[in-house]
């Protein structure tokens, strides 16, 4: 683990290239609706107004690396200033880390630095690789490392670290205004996300955010009530060199991704009396009644979860102690460093497709390709590839996942045929059908006459 030391920023003038992207024009700002059980238990909306006038916004934070979450209500970002625009727009650069697949098909992860000066951002960088690397460790994430891209953008601070790491005195000059002791919660590590929007729009794509503040310190945040102007769903924050802060990473893609609610309780005395949450987690049924009923995750129960123990219904989750149940007694969606239970994991995979395609190519499909060109495909090892010449299947090229043209029987006959290829993932880890779906794809390619 290398040295944090402060300091002012290098005044090293050599860059890399940009791939900067500009950020769209005219989009329109979609407010994530709150759920019924998450309005309910936490009783108030996305940069709502505080009694005095004040817009708030909710965050999730974690004591420790093997805690509950909490919720806290902190005041929200202001506005970027025009001055603060004119300094995003002259900085970023943006770095491709892992590359999988064309933007579009792939899910594309963006990590924004804080607290990195000029002469740093190699370290970020690095930083990002190996969060990224303990990030995809997890399962489902390890199983489908295929269907990400990631992407660094660096936001050049002026002077190298976070503020209030180590104490809360301590104040730093960084790009983002990341802060330990948020609210006077130490271990809550808050960030002006307009400021990250910003930089963040810089990248292809964003799918996923990710700020990582320069420091040792263990902290984070799960900034859920954010919808983009740039696609993503939520920030997460963590310290960068902190080997649990990983965690807290993955425990807010449940929400991000997954959709998934927070198994735990905290905050909310006496019982949830509310509707039927629509978090596919949380239900007010019984193991026998969602059976009978072939409700929520009704197709897993009793089924050894890899969290520990067999699905059933746990009285506890969504902030209630009463009257909400869950899937399994401990998984990450409650308690950090877990796993996802297999309701949560079917929901992990089913958000990863809701950006990513399960069959990708290199070789484009907008042009006619010759009879004797290879074509290639990617697809995750839960996924079986199948070949067909103008519809009809090739089924000794099942499962390759390299073909050439005319070893599929295209005829020579001087008219203009087409090669399809079709993958359906057939993972085990997802029983909903309706999920299912999202788990199919096919491309296509015209042959030269």
């Amino acid at each position: 683990m290398r040295r944090r030391t402060s300091g002012h920023a290098s005044t090293d003038s050599s860059r890399r290239v940009s791939i900067r992207t500009a950020v769209s024009a005219g989009l329109v700002v979609v407010t994530l609706a709150a759920t019924a059980a998450a309005a309910t238990a936490q009783g108030t909306a996305a940069s709502a107004p505080s009694s005095h006038g004040q817009r708030t916004q909710q965050v999730e934070y974690f004591t420790g690396s093997t805690a509950h979450p909490r919720h806290l209500t902190v005041p929200a970002s202001k506005p970027v200033s025009p001055s603060d625009k004119a300094a995003i727009a002259a900085d970023g650069d943006v770095t491709p880390i892992v590359q999988n697949g064309p933007v579009g098909s792939r899910l594309d992860v963006v990590f924004v630095g804080d607290g990195y000066t000029a002469a740093q951002q190699e370290d970020f960088h690095a930083d990002v690789r190996a969060k990224w690397a303990k990030i995809s460790a997890v399962e489902p994430y390890a199983s489908y490392a295929g269907l990400f891209n990631v992407w660094a953008v660096d936001a050049v601070s002026n002077e190298s670290g976070v503020s209030g790491d180590p104490t809360q005195d301590v104040v730093r000059d960084t790009a983002l205004d990341s802060a330990f002791f948020c609210e006077g919660t130490e271990r809550l590590l808050c960030v002006d996300t307009g400021k990250v929007e910003s930089y963040a729009s810089k990248a292809p794509a964003a799918d996923l955010v990710v700020m990582l503040g320069n420091s040792t310190k263990y902290g984070g945040a799960g900034y859920n009530d954010i919808s983009s102007q740039a696609g993503y769903d939520g920030i997460a924050t963590a310290s960068s060199d902190n080997d649990r802060s990983d965690q807290i990473a993955v425990h807010e893609t449940g929400h991000s991704l997954g959709k998934l609610a927070d198994e735990y309780d905290y905050g909310q005395s006496g019982t949830y009396t509310g509707p039927e949450p629509t978090e596919t987690n949380l239900t007010t049924l019984s193991a026998d009644q969602m059976t009978a009923q072939r409700q929520k995750w009704y197709r897993w129960i009793g089924q050894q979860s890899p969290d520990g123990g067999a699905v059933g219904a746990f009285e506890g989750g969504g902030y209630y102690q009463y009257g909400l149940n869950r899937p399994t007694e401990n998984s990450i969606m409650r308690t950090l460093g877990r796993e996802f239970n297999l309701p949560g994991r079917e929901a992990m995979i089913a958000g990863f497709y809701r950006y990513a395609t399960v069959l990708n190519s290199p070789v484009a499909t907008d042009r006619t390709v010759p009879r004797k060109a290879r074509l290639r495909v990617t697809v995750p090892d839960s996924a079986q590839v199948k070949w067909y010449v103008d519809g009809r299947e090739r089924k000794a090229a099942r499962g390759r996942s390299t073909v050439v043209v005319r070893s599929l029987g295209v005829p020579a006959d001087g008219r203009s045929h087409t090669v399809t290829a079709k993958a359906t993932d057939r993972t085990a880890a997802v029983r909903d059908p309706a999920l299912r779906k999202l788990l199919s794809g096919s491309l296509s390619w015209r042959v030269a006459r």
